[in-house]
């Protein structure tokens, strides 16, 4: 019996310790830089998309209504555009390292969100 419960409490600890692993290491490895994202921004894409607008196609902005409505409104997807490019956007994945470019890329959504209002 005590080896039973012995054996329930080391599998009970190694999951907890797991757990926690998970949540705070491995969720703070990833987790997205507003304040660098922000600066990355306004070294990067401002030129064209100074307060979410866009100079070249005017159409597709940076605010939340035209991110929903071409498909875009989503981290993983503004971040596979800022590396590879598309139509006259350039390709950051070569300047940019993958977390700069998620940087970027939740901080555009966090500016959408806020309807890129100071």
């Amino acid at each position: 019996m005590v080896l039973v419960m012995g054996t329930n409490f080391l599998k009970f600890c190694c999951l907890s310790l797991l757990s926690l692993i998970v949540w705070f290491g491995g969720g703070l490895a990833i987790a997205a830089d507003l304040e660098n994202g922000a600066k990355l921004f306004g070294a990067n894409c401002a030129a064209c998309h100074a307060l979410g607008s866009n100079r070249v196609v005017a159409a597709k902005t940076l605010k939340k209504a035209a991110l929903e409505k071409y498909d875009m409104y989503a981290v993983e997807k503004i971040a596979y555009q800022v590396t590879k490019g598309k139509n006259a956007m350039p390709a950051f994945g070569k300047k940019l390292d993958p977390q700069q470019i998620e940087d970027i890329a939740s901080y555009v959504l966090a500016r959408a969100d806020a309807g890129w209002s100071k």
